[in-house]
């Protein structure tokens, strides 16, 4: 049977390894080029697309840049929830 001693010794060891390797890891130069999520996406959500409609549809990354405007959601709910009380007031 394995003395708890010798697993902990084990597992310290592993540990202390990994910590040491992990630094040494991501100042490794990545492997391919840098590749863009948000312009992955809007290529593939326009590929299917003819060219001269691809300006119509709004990309990812547009999309992504004006979530800031759901903040302005509350001008409307505060106009409408007295009337009709359905819409919880947001703070």
């Amino acid at each position: 049977m394995i003395k708890a001693k010798s697993v902990l010794a084990v597992v310290a060891l592993a540990t202390g390894v990994s910590a040491l390797a992990a630094p040494l890891a991501s100042a490794a130069e990545p492997a391919g080029p840098y590749v863009s999520v948000p312009d992955l996406l809007d290529d593939l959500g326009t590929s299917a697309m003819p060219a001269g409609r691809k300006h119509e549809v709004p990309t990812v990354t547009y999309q992504l840049s004006e979530l800031h405007k759901l903040g302005e959601l509350h001008q409307v709910t505060d106009l409408v929830q007295p009337v009709t009380g359905l819409v919880p007031s947001f703070q």
